[in-house]
């Protein structure tokens, strides 16, 4: 009976070994994952806030938020009054008195 006891106790150590084996491997293959689903958010969120200063550029460059154009100096001459000539007298003529 000492042998089979020696046998079993055999196999549940190399049960135990292979289990904290898979264990191990499970752990490395879930850090592995964890670490590539980061990478790949970061350059998703990374691209989405480029994309998100992009369309707010575009929008208030080009789309309904751009400015208003502002009337512009026109540098043609205005034509101008010319002055009337103001007279300081009547402008009838007296009739002159000749005896």
């Amino acid at each position: 009976m000492a042998a089979g006891g020696n046998s079993r106790a055999s196999r549940e150590s190399r049960e135990r070994a292979r289990l904290y084996a898979a264990r191990q491997q499970f752990h490395e293959g879930r850090l592995r994952r964890r670490t590539r689903d980061n990478l790949v958010a970061g350059i998703a969120g990374g691209a989405l806030i480029l994309a998100l200063f992009a369309s707010q550029a575009i929008y208030f460059t080009t789309g309904p938020g751009a400015p208003a154009p502002s009337p512009t100096v026109s540098t043609t001459p205005t034509p101008q009054a010319t002055p009337t000539p103001t007279t300081t007298g009547d402008p009838t003529p007296t009739p002159s008195v000749t005896p």
